[in-house]
């Protein structure tokens, strides 16, 4: 008997519904993006957030079950994100999902917003008809987390879908997250919001013709003591910043592009003819200074952990230099890597169906007590 779960995602500015079946086979997924909304002010306005939330979670339900050939009465559970995120946020999916699950009689289950990540690595493999190995190092990567997890399974791998899961952290962000990175760069270099998507873009033209007008960059090396599987990207960030300061000659582009910015020109082949090749190989030596230090530490923790493979997910896993560098290095050390798709990678519903799917087989429900948690460990 099939099991279809209606996932509930509202932790960021992403409003999310999706119906699952047996935590695999997607028969729906909507996304409601406030990228619009909060890009005036170069990052997400937690107050917009919330009101965005309210003004668009039940139209986004409804059609996630349209598209489903569903109605209520045929969901048989509802997953909702509980934390970590913005507690404003959170709690317009929260509290939409606890009266619905209530008023229609069906089970609820609370999912952490991170296991929806590691869970959407694996609703992409059975889509290609493959199964992760486990143990694995997860790498969630994204504008508010970066953080390492060694994932293994805590009961029976069979079905594989239905497998629970056992996580322990093996690094973490000791200051920006890697997206964050990105979007403050974009920022000092009057890219736009959000970040991520538009330097990887015009990364790829530095790389092939402004490389080197940026190499004389001083990222330094980063240091970390303590565990050395933590990462630190703010002195990466600063040192773009410095840069910036140290070569006045890019200020008038900078302008320039800020004012393209509000004409509303914002699309990668809009703002290349405004940069010049010594700002393309800034772009390109900070993303490439980033990726490096993504891979290198995630490969280190897998060796030593002694992972069967490698997965990779959160929105800064849609960037393409990150998918390239990690296939070539876990294939030259031996190691298979999976990442979900673009559309699986960012905030999303379906991996919140896909991870309450397990905890609904073992029992491990919700009531109307549950509430809102802005951190909430992984454990």
């Amino acid at each position: 008997m099939t099991t279809r779960i209606l996932g509930i995602e509202s932790s960021c500015d992403e409003t999310a519904a999706a119906v699952v079946a047996d935590g695999q086979e997607i028969l729906s997924s909507i996304v409601a993006s406030q990228v619009g909304i909060h890009r005036k002010y170069g990052g997400v306005v937690p107050e917009l957030a919330s009101r965005e939330h309210l003004r668009s979670i039940v139209p986004v339900v409804r059609e996630a079950l349209e598209r489903a050939g569903l109605k209520f009465k045929d969901i048989d559970a509802i997953g909702v994100t509980y934390g970590p995120g913005l507690v404003g946020s959170l709690l317009v999916g929260l509290t939409y999902g606890k009266v619905l699950a209530n008023a229609l009689g069906k089970p609820l289950v609370g999912v952490n917003h991170l296991e929806g990540h590691v869970r959407a690595v694996f609703l992409e493999a059975f889509i290609g008809g493959q199964k992760p190995s486990l143990p694995a190092v997860c790498l969630i990567v994204s504008g508010g987390h970066t953080v390492l997890y060694e994932v293994a399974a805590a009961g029976p791998m069979e079905p594989f879908a239905a497998t629970p899961l056992r996580y322990s952290k093996i690094g973490q962000t000791r200051d920006d997250a890697a997206g964050e990175a990105y979007d403050k760069v974009a920022r000092l270099l009057g890219l736009g919001y959000p970040g991520g998507p538009i330097i990887d873009r015009l990364a790829a033209h530095g790389a092939e013709t402004g490389r080197t007008h940026a190499e004389q960059i001083d990222f330094g090396a980063t240091k970390i003591k303590g565990n050395p599987y933590d990462f630190s990207f703010s002195g990466i960030k600063t040192a773009v910043l410095y840069y910036i300061r140290a070569h006045p000659e890019l200020q008038p582009e900078i302008e320039e592009r800020r004012g393209a910015l509000s004409r509303g020109k914002r699309k990668a082949d809009e703002l290349l003819p405004l940069c010049s090749a010594q700002t393309l190989g800034l772009v390109a030596s900070f993303q490439k200074r980033v990726v490096t230090e993504l891979v290198r530490r995630t490969l280190e923790a897998a060796e030593k952990s002694a992972a069967q493979s490698i997965l990779v997910s959160g929105g800064v896993a849609a960037n393409s230099e990150l998918r390239h560098s990690f296939g070539c290095e876990a294939k030259r050390r031996g190691f298979e890597v999976f990442f979900p798709s673009r559309e699986l990678s960012t905030d999303n519903a379906a991996m919140i169906a896909a991870a309450a799917y397990p905890k609904l087989v073992a029992g491990q429900l919700a009531d109307l007590s549950l509430n809102a948690e802005a951190v909430l460990p992984l454990a």
